[in-house]
């Protein structure tokens, strides 16, 4: 069951080859969607000026073409020449109740998959998770999901931040307070009173400060109870991330950690090797790479610091061992960075570097991802009244709140509505940031991304649960539909051409690492639904080789639903 518009496009290249040779079978059929028919190709527009013909005689010979094809019931010329292209009713409806029977719902798995490493989330032990942490969180889990139900190899790599300078004070503060009353305080979440007592006391005893040197230095060197303590610290922070994980409904794991502290033994083999090939030269007493095109405001090249003039690694020189890790030892064919806007000239330079030393061939996808921020009404970056980021299982736990006071009066059972409103509460939280442009920012409004109106995640939500409820009166499961499916009126030809489209809709999202195009389809799915089922009886309906029709069609809506928005993370309760 080939999405409609991949089918039409197939179809115009034969018609191209046909009527203009093979030099023109590969043009860009420009389909789109059109009030005036099923689609519109404005191919003969651009065609007609390069081969110097008018565009009228260009579509009446594309359309001539198309005429006999089995899909397409008639194609007509228009205005300077276009092409309005009606389907035929018949394909439509048998491409539909293919759809409803294919465990898949009609998505092919991908031709040629890939091994896709996805760097994303990536917080910092001893430092809590903020706002700023939800969207490389959620939009990097939705794109692993959907990528692995396309059947490509999915490594997840979650690049926490367990390396440095700072954890020499870290570790001294653990072992003035105790380990009991740091695993405590760490695993509870309260992480950031944890960092800021540590810091106090770095800045106001010079005694703690000479003991946090000397804690560095011994944590670097590897010395047996310093790694003993550093572990600990570790393990008792993840446990901390692993609860926001699972009450995100996020897939990362222990086992997807790819720490700084991995990439340490590489660094040095780092910078000599790039020293070594001419990439990185000495300036100002610190190893740097110049990749070309980059330079500052006053013309001079601009530096990649590979070790420090003191000796020490920083970012850049740790991404470059991850980069060359993930090409060499995980044989990686993609690399994808969800990582905030404000890193894109990093990872530019940080990927020119690599392919200038060779280490990320022409064969493999390295990709910024660029995350915009969430932002309150004053259009700044989201904080508490104090000024301070605010923590993100602060913001979990204020949506599911708000959830449950919108539903508040809609169930007597304290256990029931505390079960939905947490999916209500998660998913509005969720959807609102995978529905928008994942590089641009958003206003987090709770008010809006819980109405049950718009483009909201409990608006999706619901419609699962209207068409639950159609099924719950006709006392049938939605899954023993089977059809046949009629096309018949205008309503269920839009939301079968709508639900034809979903294969469109996931591959897009995945090729370009853009959730919100998914979510825009599940919007526009269930807003044509809500057409249908106002438009035509579906329990009521004349007789009944409709009536077992129209269950049919809202049984495949529900489907799609439910998988759509399983991958984009969004969880979906039986009832609201």
């Amino acid at each position: 069951m080939p999405d409609p518009q991949a089918a039409l496009a197939a179809l115009m290249s034969t018609a191209l080859h046909a009527g203009y040779g093979p030099d023109f079978a590969h043009t860009d059929p420009v389909i789109r969607p059109s009030v005036f028919a099923d689609f519109q190709s404005n191919v003969a527009l651009a065609l007609g000026k390069r081969i110097s013909q008018p565009p009228r005689e260009v579509a009446s010979v594309l359309a001539a073409h198309l005429a006999d094809a089995e899909l397409i019931e008639r194609a007509e010329v228009s205005g300077p020449g276009f092409i309005n292209i009606t389907l035929s009713e018949g394909w439509i409806a048998a491409a539909v109740t293919a759809q409803l029977t294919d465990e898949r719902l009609g998505v092919q798995q991908a031709g040629q998959p890939a091994r896709v490493v996805v760097d994303y989330s990536a917080p910092n032990v001893a430092k809590e998770m903020h706002v700023g942490h939800l969207r490389t969180t959620v939009v990097g889990d939705a794109f692993v999901r959907v990528l692995e139900f396309l059947g490509h190899d999915v490594i997840r790599a979650n690049h926490i931040g367990d390396w440095g300078t700072n954890f020499g004070m870290l570790l001294e503060h653990l072992v003035d307070i105790g380990e009991e009353a740091a695993y405590a305080q760490l695993a509870a979440g309260e992480i950031n009173a944890f960092y800021q007592a540590a810091k106090l006391k770095f800045d106001a005893d010079p005694e703690f400060a000479d003991r946090s040197r000397r804690r560095v230095v011994a944590l670097q060197a590897g010395e047996q109870e310093t790694l003993r303590l550093w572990e600990m610290l570790v393990n008792d922070s993840k446990q901390y991330y692993n609860a926001i994980y699972l009450r995100l409904g996020v897939t990362l794991t222990d086992t997807d950690l790819a720490p700084e502290s991995f990439y340490n033994p590489m660094l040095q083999g780092v910078c000599d090797d790039l020293e070594l090939a001419g990439v990185a030269t000495i300036s100002e007493g610190a190893l740097c790479a110049f990749p070309p095109g980059f330079t500052g405001r006053d013309g001079r090249p601009l530096p990649l610091i590979l070790r420090k003039s003191d000796g020490g690694y920083g970012y850049g020189t740790t991404d470059m061992a991850a980069i060359r890790y993930r090409v060499t030892g995980l044989r990686a064919d993609r690399i994808t960075y969800v990582v905030g806007s404000e890193q894109a000239q990093h990872f530019a330079m940080v990927f020119a570097t690599a392919r200038q030393a060779g280490w990320l061939p022409d064969s493999v996808r390295a990709e910024h991802v660029p995350i915009g921020m969430v932002t309150g009404a004053d259009k700044r970056r989201f904080r508490s009244r104090s000024g301070q980021s605010v923590k993100l299982i602060d913001l979990i736990e204020e949506a599911i709140f708000r959830a449950e006071e919108v539903i508040k009066d809609r169930y007597d059972d304290p256990g029931l509505r505390a079960q939905i409103a947490e999916s209500v509460g998660i998913g509005a939280l969720k959807y609102a940031d995978l529905s928008v442009a994942r590089d641009s920012s958003y206003v987090l409004d709770f008010d809006r991304m819980l109405a049950l109106t718009g483009n909201t995640g409990p608006y999706l939500q619901y419609a699962t649960a209207r068409i639950r409820s159609i099924f719950a009166r006709a006392e049938l499961d939605p899954a023993l539909a089977a059809g046949p499916i009629i096309v018949g009126e205008h309503a269920e030809r839009a939301l079968a051409l709508r639900l034809l489209g979903f294969d469109a809709a996931v591959s897009q999202s995945a090729d370009t690492v853009e959730p919100h195009k998914l979510a825009a389809y599940l919007f526009d799915l269930a807003s044509d639904f809500t057409a249908f089922y106002e438009q035509c009886p579906v329990l009521k309906a004349a007789d009944a080789k409709t009536r077992l029709s129209r269950l049919a069609m809202a049984a495949l809506t529900l489907k799609v639903l439910a998988l759509g928005l399983e991958l984009l993370g969004i969880p979906v309760p039986e009832r609201m």
